[in-house]
């Protein structure tokens, strides 16, 4: 197996700005090592060959045509709105203040 790796996790829970009791600390400590001598294992593998990927499965777009359909009554849609303006826009609560709409 290849070197071991040290890693201090007290020192990247400083860096975080986490706080962790001792009992924590030793917990991380053990899976932070367990992941790295997984890592050091993956190492040795003869990956000559094989192409990397981003992704398990091929991804790639499905197309549809873009044709247009059915349209919903603009009406109806706003029957929905708890309020409108104007019965043309739907009326929300203010986000910035200052910003009133008559």
């Amino acid at each position: 197996m290849g070197a071991k790796v040290d890693i201090d996790v007290g020192y990247v829970a400083e860096l975080a700005r986490l706080e962790l009791d001792e009992k924590a600390k030793e917990q991380l400590q053990k899976e932070l090592e367990a992941i790295l001598e997984y890592i050091e294992q993956l190492k040795e593998l003869d990956v000559s060959g094989i192409e990397p990927t981003a992704h398990a499965a091929q991804l790639c777009n499905v197309w549809r045509e873009d044709a247009a359909g059915k349209t919903f009554p603009r009406e109806k849609m706003l029957e929905n709105a708890p309020d409108t303006i104007d019965g043309e826009l739907i009326k929300v609560p203010q986000v910035m203040p200052g910003e009133e709409m008559s």
